[in-house]
């Protein structure tokens, strides 16, 4: 697993030490950045968004956003056999301080004051088990902590069968072999579904 363009192209990017954390592969990655910088319906200026990557993990997406020169990376990540993984991956790359690491729950409602900016852009990576996000998406919408053009990612297995709440309008769907990305409208906000 390696960082794919930017600044740290090619770097080696450390694995998790268990199954129970499972990184964005580096095509899937590729395919979502392609996605974010080349397509017409997406209006995101990525070197000046302010990116919160929760679930974090090894911290994959975040470090690419890095890699790539964005303002800054929130990482959001509690489990605590993921976490040095993560720390040491950042550390890595030296000169690079634009970054935060928050260790809390993203289902505790307190975490969301720890917020100082509003995102463009917000990666989201629960574990599958999680069934919870219809919530979290609500939550993120009722704390306005997206900006008016931000969009959300969201990583799945391409079986998991996700409650998403009744105002998102599906606007465009594409497949990439046994994955699929799916575009949502929510009020004026992008929001884009990456199942995998």
């Amino acid at each position: 697993m390696r960082i794919i363009s930017g600044f740290f192209k090619g770097k080696r990017i450390l694995e998790p030490k268990d199954n129970k954390t499972r990184p964005l592969k580096d095509l899937t990655k590729e395919s979502i950045f392609n996605i974010i910088l080349h397509s017409k319906k997406l209006k995101i200026d990525l070197y000046n968004s302010y990116v919160l990557d929760l679930f974090s993990g090894v911290g994959s997406f975040g470090i690419e956003c890095l890699s790539r020169g964005v303002k800054k990376v929130v990482f959001v990540e509690n489990y605590l056999g993921v976490l040095p993984v993560l720390k040491e991956n950042l550390e890595s790359l030296k000169t690079v301080k634009n970054y935060e690491i928050i260790e809390k729950n993203i289902y505790d409602k307190n975490t969301f004051f720890e917020f100082e900016e509003k995102f463009n852009l917000i990666f989201l990576d629960p574990p599958y088990k999680d069934k919870n996000l219809d919530k979290l998406l609500c939550e993120i919408k009722s704390q306005k902590i997206l900006t008016k053009n931000g969009v959300i990612i969201l990583h799945r297995h391409k079986n998991e069968l996700d409650i998403i709440p009744s105002k998102f309008k599906l606007i465009e769907q594409k497949v990439y072999g046994i994955s699929k990305i799916i575009f949502f409208l929510f009020s004026n906000l992008i929001f884009f579904f990456f199942s995998f």
